[in-house]
């Protein structure tokens, strides 16, 4: 476990599946969290009475800073962040040659943009105290594109390497990043796949363990690689998916 001033994390989109999960995980093991979510409201109860939740567009550079700033002035310094927040696009966003231009932006503003712009905020802090854990969800569409689903495999692959490209840049400056990267998982982002009967039943027949994810069980892998007891472990991708990758 971190010690002292480390037990601050911040947690994108922390309001709802698995960033909430995480959000509740975190403050069981004594961090104090600052939750960024779109809406104020759920980033609030999420973060919980000695955190602080505020409503943050991660796409957005200025709106990024400030909570880091409002964060660190409320709680102290960042030890920790993870960056959670994303989207999977509409049904639109399906086939490459099928997905509107516009999608394809919105994906990447908040999936890839949002975690450049979390991370870099979060390195200007936590570099100069040589110390700090970037952790970045990212999925194993990253690694085995999903069919139809080509703007966020896209994203989630690049969520992969930035968690990789800033093992390899600031490991000198004490910095550890990794990703994690679940497979399908019971979320509201994922409820409208999974409340169907049919395709249910055909994803869990693919799943080795067979059953879909819950968000407290990646929550918990998060968990591990906040809590400072995998010191080695940097530029890591790991894979929470049941035994599907392994197919």
């Amino acid at each position: 476990m971190p010690d002292g001033q480390d037990l601050v994390a911040v947690v994108t989109g922390g309001g709802s599946g698995i960033g909430k999960a995480t959000c509740d995980r975190l403050r069981q093991d004594g961090f104090r969290l600052g939750v960024f979510d779109l809406e104020a409201g759920p980033a609030i109860k999420a973060a919980g009475e000695d955190g602080l939740g505020l409503g943050v567009d991660v796409s957005d550079q200025e709106a990024v800073d400030e909570g880091f700033g409002a964060v660190e002035d409320r709680l102290g310094p960042v030890g920790v962040l993870v960056n959670n927040a994303g989207i999977t696009g509409s049904a639109s966003a399906s086939r490459l040659g099928d997905t509107p231009a516009e999608e394809w932006d919105q994906v990447m503003a908040v999936n890839v943009r949002g975690a450049y712009l979390c991370s870099r905020s979060a390195l200007k802090r936590m570099v100069p105290r040589r110390a700090g854990h970037i952790i970045t969800v990212a999925s194993v569409a990253g690694i085995v594109p999903f069919p139809a689903r080509a703007a966020y495999s896209v994203s989630k692959a690049a969520a992969l390497g930035l968690a990789r490209s800033i093992a390899i840049d600031y490991a000198a400056d004490g910095i550890i990043s990794n990703a994690v990267c679940p497979g399908m998982t019971e979320t509201p982002m994922t409820r409208w796949r999974l409340d169907q009967p049919e395709l249910r039943e055909a994803i869990e027949s693919r799943i080795p363990v067979g059953r879909v994810a819950q968000p407290e069980e990646i929550a918990q892998a998060i968990a591990v690689l906040a809590s400072g007891g995998l010191s080695y472990l940097t530029g890591h991708g790991l894979v929470v998916d049941g035994g599907w990758s392994a197919l």
